[in-house]
């Protein structure tokens, strides 16, 4: 099933409930933390912002179940194209479900139909559920109300932003992790010409530090500058 993660690469050792800096978020690491060993809440729904870390958490309770010898499976919505109301149907069975980006299901009709199935038996099963997506259940414009009710009615937590001190220091972090000293002038660069959110400035890290690796060069504002050329029209 190609919208699951194959056990070989499960789970990616990057996502766990200790790499993620949790800032205000604490509270809602902690019911995750419960939720993945079968304690507290068993049904968990988690909203956020592009970035702000829903699919790391989503990881990390279904590492942090299968390390307490529970079974997980991880479902990303956005990776099932039009097949996904089937898709879904065939998902079933494990001791934590963990759905991403529910986003992508308005709209899709059998999709939500299949998501409101799946929740019912994962329900009936026992199943401790994990949903994510950018906005609460009530505003993502689901047409099927009896889905819209089962999600309002699981344990809500909205992913709070670091604020751009955390985020600085972060990537600074990251950067040093990996070999890379970023002075103050690299980070106002990236920080004011390039997406602010946690998740796109690590991916940009890598691309740094490859890049910065195979010329041999430090990382300064005219390196990013060549790196990153302003798009043309």
């Amino acid at each position: 099933m190609s919208a699951q993660i194959p056990l070989a690469l499960r789970w990616p050792a990057h996502q766990r409930f200790a790499s993620f800096v949790a800032g205000a978020n604490a509270p809602g690491i902690d019911i995750l933390r419960e939720a993945a060993h079968g304690a507290g809440v068993d049904r968990v729904f988690l909203a956020g912002a592009r970035g702000s870390g829903k699919s790391h958490l989503l990881i990390a309770v279904c590492a942090e179940a299968t390390a307490a010898g529970r079974s997980a499976q991880y479902l990303d919505l956005s990776r099932l194209g039009e097949a996904a109301g089937d898709t879904i149907r065939r998902f079933a069975g494990s001791d934590v479900l963990a759905i991403d980006n529910l986003d992508v299901l308005v709209g899709d009709a059998s999709a939500e139909h299949a998501l409101f199935d799946l929740h019912n038996r994962c329900r009936a099963e026992g199943t401790t559920l994990v949903f994510a997506a950018s906005d609460p259940p009530t505003a993502l414009a689901l047409q099927l109300p009896d889905l819209v009710s089962r999600l309002s009615a699981c344990t809500q937590w909205q992913i709070r932003p670091l604020d751009e001190a955390m985020r600085r220091r972060i990537v600074r972090d990251l950067a040093s992790a990996r070999g890379l000293e970023l002075d103050d002038a690299v980070l106002d660069w990236l920080f004011t010409r390039r997406a602010r959110d946690l998740g796109t400035l690590v991916g940009l890290l890598d691309r740094i530090d490859q890049a910065a690796l195979a010329a041999q060069r430090r990382v300064t504002v005219p390196f990013l500058r060549q790196l990153f050329p302003p798009a043309t029209s």
